[in-house]
């Protein structure tokens, strides 16, 4: 797999994407597979995403703005899409964080099948609502 661009540093001073390369290995059940899958998905839909660590140990990753983060729970991988309320779902992929305005998320639990053609869909939408948002912003301060 190609390596994503990264950005920024954790706390440690360590690259993101080896400090999520460590997330995977130290999670040694389904969820480090889980969550292997979701980063190769991501980058396979948007190979410009770059990978960061937030928030003291939570996967990030960005293309003009963040796409969605990767949290880990003892019970689920969670994929939540910093704009995922503005984004058409029309497969129903988001079925956590529902109640928000801005935020949508999708919760991956143990023996679950991820749509991945939808979920890569869904990445490309949050990459190019990202890409508007912010040319409309250029346009305002021009």
């Amino acid at each position: 797999m190609k390596k994503a661009a990264t950005k920024g540093e954790g706390a440690s001073g360590e690259n993101p994407s080896r400090l999520i390369d460590a997330r995977i290995n130290e999670l040694d059940d389904w969820r480090g597979e889980t969550l292997a899958r979701v980063r190769a998905l991501i980058m396979e839909a948007d190979p410009e995403a770059v990978e960061e660590w937030k928030w003291r140990g939570v996967p990030v990753w960005s293309h003009d703005g963040i796409i969605c983060t990767g949290e880990t729970y003892k019970s689920a991988v969670k994929m939540t899409f910093a704009k995922g309320a503005a984004l058409e779902d029309p497969t129903g992929l988001f079925n956590s964080s529902l109640e928000g305005n801005t935020r949508r998320a999708i919760d991956i639990h143990e023996g679950e099948a991820i749509d991945e053609k939808a979920l890569k869909s869904l990445i490309r939408a949050a990459v190019a609502l990202n890409a508007s948002t912010r040319s409309q912003k250029k346009v305002r301060n021009a």
